[in-house]
């Protein structure tokens, strides 16, 4: 079963974004991967980038990603996956307060 975090956010650098959700993961045990990160130029010559960023737990196994896109209007979205077999329920609701904290005056309400 996964558990899935999906956010936009208005006026935050993407690139800040990733960096941020890479240290707030590691402050509950989970090991960020490298990221592979791509930039996509738009019609009007600015550009969208994208962030993929694989998540594992302390043993090494696979336990979700983080995924960012970053929009030639200033956007951000972002999506969260948690296997929950192997991420516990106190390591999801801490790293859901750590988010709401850090970026909640970004976050766009639909």
């Amino acid at each position: 079963m996964t558990v899935q975090m999906k956010k936009t956010y208005r006026g935050i650098n993407p690139e800040m974004l990733h960096d941020e959700m890479r240290d707030i993961v590691a402050q509950h045990g989970l090991k960020a991967a490298k990221a592979s990160q791509q930039t996509y130029s738009v019609s009007s010559g600015a550009t969208q980038s994208r962030v993929t960023m694989p998540l594992h737990t302390s043993e090494g196994e696979d336990c979700g990603s983080i995924h960012i896109l970053g929009s030639a209007n200033g956007d951000a979205r972002m999506t969260l996956n948690l296997n929950n077999g192997l991420v516990p329920s106190d390591v999801v609701k801490a790293l859901e307060s750590d988010i709401s904290f850090m970026f909640g005056s970004y976050e766009v309400r639909w």
